[in-house]
């Protein structure tokens, strides 16, 4: 099991002797720009275990959307592989599915349970009626039932994030990826959206993989956060969040022992232990 290299006491020692569902071993991720090759993460690793909130917090270009890409399936890494139920992700697939920050992510011309019914039905899992039923079960589950007819152009920008989640809920994924879902949402959306997301938790146990550079959110929605350096992003520590931001035995805040460690210039070399 992987642990930051400090003392603080909510550092991770959970889930010995499970098979992780996830597993990121020694990634390194780059694309190209216009006139760069950009090196994203440099051998980040570690493992996601089924019913985990695993949130990715770091600084702004420190790959953290490049990683969920790649969990995705959607680029290749370098160096090292990502493994899901110990097959190496080479392509996306049924088994994952994101759920992006972009408001535009429905499609227009159909109503929010046809947005939910087109994502089951074009992917051939169910037919058309259970389809419907498994919709409906999840348009409830995120308190929309009464805007099954609606068109997304008469949602507001949360509701619309509620959809989105709704139809990667039905897909019944291994694992949801969600990148940054709800920072395009006012504060107070925001922190009703976040609410929302750990009582649909607590409902289904799903697993979830986390993308935030909001430090209070990554210790009000993770049950695991891992922490990045800036660019590249490297692994900087893993810590548990029980969702409060209280004190720790050091003293300190959640939130503040996080600022520190994301912040922090040292080196990493033997500051990040691999248990």
């Amino acid at each position: 099991m992987r642990a930051a290299g400090t003392n603080d006491s909510r550092v991770l020692f959970m889930h010995e002797n499970v098979t992780p569902l996830l597993s990121v071993e020694g990634v390194t991720l780059r694309y190209r720009t216009k006139d760069h090759l950009v090196t994203a993460t440099y051998r980040v690793s570690f493992d996601v275990y089924r019913s985990d909130r695993f949130v990715i917090v770091g600084p702004s270009g420190c790959g953290k959307s490049t990683l969920l890409k790649a969990v995705g399936g959607y680029m290749e890494a370098v160096e090292g592989e990502i493994r899901l139920n110990g097959r190496k992700i080479e392509k996306p697939g049924p088994d994952r599915v994101m759920v992006f920050q972009e408001f535009d992510q429905l499609l227009p011309w159909k109503t929010v349970k046809e947005n939910v019914v087109f994502a089951l039905t074009a992917s051939g899992r169910l037919e058309k009626k259970a389809a419907q039923d498994k919709a409906m079960h999840y348009i409830d589950k995120v308190n929309l039932s009464d805007f099954a007819d609606s068109l997304p152009h008469t949602l507001s920008g949360g509701m619309k994030q509620r959809v989105a989640i709704a139809r990667g809920m039905a897909m019944e994924p291994d694992v949801l990826l969600m990148d940054e879902p709800f920072a395009a949402l006012d504060a107070l959306t925001r922190a009703k959206m976040q609410e929302e997301l750990l009582q649909l938790w607590e409902d289904t146990r799903f697993t979830v993989l986390f993308v935030t550079h909001s430090i209070p959110e990554a210790v009000r929605i993770g049950s695991r956060i891992l922490l990045l350096t800036p660019h590249p992003g490297q692994v900087r520590a893993e810590l548990n969040s029980d969702g409060v931001d209280d004190e720790g035995s050091d003293g300190k805040r959640l939130s503040q022992r996080i600022e520190e460690l994301l912040f922090d210039e040292e080196p990493l070399k033997g500051r990040t232990a691999h248990v």
